[in-house]
């Protein structure tokens, strides 16, 4: 008996067909409140988006045609559907650089970036990048790397501590919350670097400018803070 076909793979139009069927419009003021881009968004949840990945399943063209759309919904969704190993520098660069909104960003840094062979590698060039997403892609992907790279030597992220306070200064909103983001994960990845991070935030509190100050102050009060106690 031969052996069925395999269905053919959802096309751009398609997804973005399922997409437009659920937008929800009258949500997006509230996601303007949360400091969400709303420009061509069309609303979906977290929790829908990524139902529709799971019910699309891994189509690695199909992400990277979400991801250039400009359409923050689709970019998320790009990041449930792309095959992380299949992933080339040209691909994650030019994904990296169509982001706009701190959302897509870290949907794309956790779900598609962190998992690939070549995330590491892609860490010191976007932090060296201008634009204010690209350079929170650097640090919200250090942030993933340092909760899902289990296999990561402890030096690897001890090596990015300089970066962390090469950038602690840059004012703006989305970028100083991913360095402090990064430096935080890195510190409660274990009890070895738990104490390089506090001494890397010590630092960053000596610098003069007040994103700088923000960031070793929030990053101190939960790195000192004493464990939980277990229930």
């Amino acid at each position: 008996m031969p052996t069925p076909a395999a269905p053919a793979p959802i096309t751009l139009d398609q997804a973005l067909a399922l997409l437009r069927a659920q937008a929800r419009p009258e949500v997006l003021a509230s996601m303007a409140g949360f400091g969400m881009n709303t420009e061509g968004r069309l609303g979906l949840s977290v929790p829908a988006l990524r139902l529709l990945g799971r019910q699309i399943g891994r189509h690695h063209d199909l992400a990277l045609a979400l991801a250039d759309s400009g359409i923050p919904d689709a970019q998320i969704l790009a990041a449930y559907v792309a095959e992380p190993a299949r992933f080339t520098v040209a691909q994650m660069n030019r994904w990296a650089a169509t982001l706009n909104a701190w959302d897509t960003c870290d949907q794309a840094c956790t779900n598609a970036f962190a998992p690939s062979p070549l995330a590491w590698g892609r860490v010191p060039v976007w932090a060296a990048h201008e634009a204010e997403f690209e350079r929170r892609a650097a640090f919200a992907l250090l942030a993933a790397l340092a909760v899902h790279d289990k296999a990561a030597a402890d030096e690897r992220f001890i090596e990015t501590l300089p970066l962390i306070e090469q950038h602690a200064g840059d004012p703006r909103n989305f970028v100083k919350k991913a360095v402090n983001w990064a430096l935080r994960q890195i510190g409660k990845r274990n009890a070895a670097l738990r104490p390089r991070a506090i001494a890397c935030a010590e630092r960053i509190a000596a610098q003069p400018s007040r994103a700088a100050r923000w960031i070793a102050a929030d990053a101190l009060r939960e790195l000192r803070a004493p464990p939980a106690s277990p229930d």
